[in-house]
């Protein structure tokens, strides 16, 4: 049986083994927003600051994030305003992905196939936590999470083998949430989900 997230804000954040390592570290005490906010400053200038060159500081943005960031892991994301985080942190992974691969030539279309691949999976997270059909731990470690993805490519970058570095990616992704999303919704009882939209729906 899959355990029911204990909340859905922290299943949203999709953190990799990495940022949770982390979280187990201050045991949930550490508020989730203020360190977000300020890794997506520093995440900020160190992207204006350049990426094209493998030795620019841009590589060392994940690692900068993550130390920020991934502190506030379990926090149980309570409060007024922790609902920003996932999307914050959406926005610090895409930007990272998207401006390590222009700067270093990629092609646009490999950059897109990336992306793609997740934004079906965060797609898919939000819809199936709507559904009450939660997705397996071992998804969140496989998939590397935002911190281990955008870790990934900084280590590319640092390689300068980009492009075959960014289809690597993707196609082990897509394959990833690809396979697990299928199989996962054939296997959901068909009665559940539909009682589950009629209680949003009311």
């Amino acid at each position: 049986m899959t355990p029911v997230p204990s909340s859905t804000v922290v299943a949203y954040r999709d953190d990799g083994p990495l940022s949770r390592a982390m979280g187990l570290l201050v045991a949930g005490q550490l508020p989730p927003l203020p360190p977000v906010i300020a890794g997506t400053f520093v995440t900020g200038v160190l992207l204006l600051l350049g990426v094209a060159g493998t030795d620019g500081l841009a590589v060392f943005a994940p690692a900068v994030t993550l130390l920020l960031a991934g502190p506030g892991s379990t926090h149980p994301h309570d409060g007024r305003f922790d609902w920003l985080v996932p999307p914050i942190l959406r926005l610090i992974e895409y930007t990272f992905v998207a401006a390590v691969g222009f700067a270093h030539q990629v092609h646009p279309l490999m950059i897109f196939v990336l992306l793609a691949a997740l934004a079906f999976h965060h797609y898919d997270l939000v819809y199936r936590l709507r559904q009450h059909v939660y997705p397996p731990p071992w998804l969140a470690t496989l998939g590397l999470g935002w911190d281990g993805r955008m870790m990934v490519v900084s280590l590319v970058a640092l390689s300068g083998w980009l492009t075959g570095g960014y289809a690597l990616l993707a196609v082990y992704l897509w394959g990833l949430f690809g396979w697990e999303s299928l199989t996962c919704w054939l296997a959901a009882p068909r009665s559940g989900v539909e009682a589950a939209d009629m209680g949003t729906q009311d």
